[in-house]
């Protein structure tokens, strides 16, 4: 704890103080910062710094790379130390990773991450619920833990509470979150939610059918969000002051619900559908050859900001199936630059080069790709693609098998084993297994430059 607040204090100093904080917030791995001036930042000295592994910038953020595990710690520690605001950490990349994310933004990225960030707050009851349902798949079987479902009845069923619960107020969270994100009232966000997800809905005809409560998801809830904070925001520059803040949210409720439920909702119905059906279609009949392009291209995506838009329609296929196929796919890319990354240790003669392999491969292994991509393989030019490959392979095999998980997003790598759907665990594996190797293999082949000291 001492060094998280040395850690601290040493980035606060760096940044220009407190009062030089627009704003704070974190993710897994980052802390994320928005300045008033970045002409008092000190970014040499920020990347430097003992525990800092990286540094990006994305847009007006500034964020250093911390690891995963610490992104929290640091900014409670920041908010500790100063006169709060929000922060954001993220994990283990190299201080050539800023100039890489510029390089290969995509024009999409900006508002794909923004997405992404309604999302991100979300991320640890998404693994609660994942791994208990995960804990409750295994005391269900009686090769593992005999008949305990049978004497334990209640337990399971208790069980079964806390890792659903998530889902039953997720329109409700992604409608909070998401006005948060688009800049207007979050407890109006709810409300906005709240109206889509209602049961009295079903009770309630128009155009001759019956409305369907929580139609359209997460994406319904984004669509209407958006609308209502723009509604918001033109009202407030519209009505007197004296009575803004009366007339505001009556009107703002009752136009935004009227849209919400006569248009917006329905088009996210068909939206949220065909996301859920196409993706699903995609990976069941489209085997080997869809899981390898999925995969294959997922690193190149993460280098471009665009694999952020991936995420409502993780939220989406578990929310239409119970079930994720898509994650597993994806996660093998990460598995395949582990795999690189493995060849590149044994062939370098570079002593820098092998002590960041060392430090990012656990992490690696755990799903937590960046410092592996921006430190080791993408720098290295041929074993980046090497990683791409190898994860086709594994993922091309995930596909094929079926694999799934009952997770959303959240974590990756070997954890979401724990995850899975009952009776693919060992498939799962396997085919993390298999993209380790085929990385290494391809990365063997293809050889590198091996940087000088």
């Amino acid at each position: 704890m001492e060094k998280t607040a040395a850690l601290a204090s040493d980035i606060l100093q760096g940044i220009g103080g407190e009062k030089n904080i627009r704003r704070l917030e974190n993710c897994m791995t980052r802390v994320r910062v928005e300045v008033q001036d970045d002409g008092q930042l000190d970014l040499a000295r920020l990347k430097k710094l003992p525990g800092v592994s990286g540094y990006v910038k994305q847009g007006a953020q500034h964020q250093l790379i911390v690891g995963p595990g610490k992104a929290a710690q640091v900014v409670d520690a920041m908010r500790a130390l100063m006169i709060g605001e929000s922060a954001e950490v993220l994990g283990d990349v190299d201080r050539n990773k800023a100039q890489a994310k510029a390089k290969y933004k995509a024009p999409m990225s900006d508002a794909l991450r923004q997405l992404a960030n309604v999302f991100i707050p979300l991320i640890p009851a998404f693994i609660a619920s994942g791994l208990i349902t995960g804990i409750i798949n295994i005391l269900k079987r009686p090769d593992i833990v005999g008949d305990f479902a049978t004497h334990y009845p209640n337990l399971l069923g208790i069980l079964g509470i806390f890792g659903s619960a998530v889902f039953a107020i997720m329109n409700i969270l992604v409608g909070v979150n998401a006005a948060k994100v688009y800049g207007g009232s979050m407890a109006m966000g709810g409300v906005m939610a709240g109206i889509l997800s209602s049961p009295q809905l079903a009770q309630i005809t128009l155009f001759g059918e019956a409305l369907q409560p929580g139609r359209g998801g997460v994406i319904a809830v984004l669509l209407v969000v958006a609308l209502m904070c723009w509604v918001e925001k033109r009202l407030r520059s519209l009505l007197p002051g004296s009575i803004e803040l009366i007339l505001n949210p009556l009107l703002t409720t009752l136009i935004t619900g009227t849209v919400a439920i006569v248009a917006l909702q329905p088009l996210g119905g068909w939206i949220s559908e065909a996301i859920a059906h196409g993706a699903s279609m995609a990976i069941d009949r489209g085997g080997l050859l869809v899981g390898a392009v999925l995969s294959g291209t997922f690193l190149p995506l993460v280098l471009t900001g665009l694999h952020q838009g991936l995420v409502p329609i993780h939220v989406e296929l578990v929310q239409a199936h119970g079930y994720n196929a898509l994650l597993p796919i994806l996660s093998m890319a990460g598995m395949g630059q582990v795999g690189a990354a493995i060849a590149i240790l044994l062939k370098t003669r570079n002593d820098r080069l092998k002590k960041v392999i060392k430090g990012a491969l656990p992490v690696g292994l755990l799903g937590i790709g960046e410092p592996l991509i921006f430190g080791v393989t993408l720098p290295l030019g041929k074993p980046f693609l090497a990683a791409c490959l190898g994860g086709a392979m594994g993922g091309a095999l995930i596909s094929y098998w079926k694999v799934a998980t009952v997770i959303t997003f959240g974590i990756s790598g070997l954890p979401l084993a724990l995850t899975i759907v009952t009776g693919k665990v060992m498939l799962y594996l396997l085919g993390c297994l298999v993209a380790i190797i085929a990385g290494f293999l391809f990365t063997w082949l293809l050889g590198f430059h091996d940087p000088e000291e």
